[in-house]
């Protein structure tokens, strides 16, 4: 088990947070909700008919990690893919909104930005996502798009704190864009990743995170007991040279290991999970800024896991801020949560 984080460090590293340059990688997504208020089932088929209430976008996929760190006051560049439509101009003006750069948003004419729509029932004790429609295409990036986010990365990636990678096996994390990752870090810059396999692409890296089933399918076997996590952890980071492995374990927290040896961290709020959607984005947006402002692993992992379990209890990602965070961290210290 890691220790608790005591409010004084906590404070003092939130506060390094703000304005640290990161350049954040990956597969942006549109996420759209509409929401509606269970009336009866549909005579057609047995499906809940909703009166719709409310319809909100957020930005996901690699911008929900971007905005995570916007929120905690880190200065954001933006880097991914979209298509030339409407959805790419409504997730820039959302990045925009939270002050992240999106000059590295490139344009690939050939596919559309991937939106996911999230039809959500509410009128339950939380919110139920009943259904979802997604419009992606997971061709993977090549020719003048492939060499543009190479170009971006080079261009701002030198200069950054930190680079972070987010994997959504959307066709942007390729051995490429993890290659220009990797040459704009030797500078000194953390390099961290949030992937869903093909982890071989992020040898090398600093920090690795992964699911626990993305794990279990990476290294061939089963995670159920105490043992076969702690194995995965150990066999993972040594194949990858990685300084820091974490593998989420979902309502069981995440097991961590790295160069003080193998840990597990239980969840910080196991009462009100309404959603887990972007908690593994927030785990990676807090590691890599703490540890960028100057926490130790175990730190930065207390930090991310306070984090996470504020945005469990939300509709939909979410980006906790500071003052969110602290409120939280002293609660537990308190005994109150």
């Amino acid at each position: 088990m890691t220790p608790p984080l005591l409010p004084a460090r906590a404070a003092e590293i939130l506060e390094r947070g703000a304005g640290k340059r990161v350049v954040v990688v990956g597969d942006v997504f549109l996420d759209r909700y509409l929401v509606g208020h269970v009336e009866r089932v549909s005579r057609e088929g047995p499906v809940p008919v909703l009166a719709f209430r409310r319809r909100f976008a957020r930005a996901g996929g690699a911008a929900n990690p971007a905005c995570n760190l916007a929120a905690l006051g880190a200065s954001v560049v933006q880097v991914g893919v979209v298509g030339a439509d409407d959805a790419a101009a409504e997730l820039a003006e959302l990045l925009a909104g939270t002050g992240i750069v999106t000059d590295g948003l490139v344009i690939d004419e050939r596919r559309p930005t991937t939106v996911k729509t999230r039809i959500v029932a509410d009128g339950f004790a939380s919110p139920q996502q009943v259904a979802r429609i997604d419009e992606q295409v997971r061709t993977t990036i090549d020719g003048a798009v492939q060499e543009r986010i190479v170009a971006v990365l080079k261009e701002v990636g030198g200069a950054a704190d930190a680079i972070l990678v987010s994997h959504y096996r959307s066709g942007v994390v390729t051995a490429a864009t993890c290659d220009a990752a990797r040459d704009a870090s030797a500078g000194g810059g953390w390099l961290t990743v949030d992937a869903q396999g093909d982890v071989d692409r992020f040898c090398g890296f600093d920090v690795v995170r992964i699911g626990g089933q993305d794990a279990a399918s990476t290294i061939g076997t089963r995670l159920e007991s105490e043992p076969d996590y702690e194995a995965a952890v150990c066999d993972l980071r040594r194949r990858l040279a990685a300084g820091v492995v974490m593998v989420g374990r979902g309502a069981d927290g995440m097991s961590v290991g790295d160069d003080s040896g193998y840990a597990v961290v239980r969840p910080a709020n196991r009462s009100e999970v309404f959603d887990v959607a972007g908690a593994g984005d927030t785990v990676i947006a807090l590691m890599t800024l703490a540890l960028a402002s100057g926490a130790t692993v175990r730190e930065a992992v207390a930090l991310a896991n306070v984090a996470a379990g504020i945005v469990v209890r939300r509709l939909g990602v979410a980006a906790p801020g500071p003052d969110e965070i602290m409120h939280e961290i002293v609660a537990i210290d308190a005994g109150l949560e």
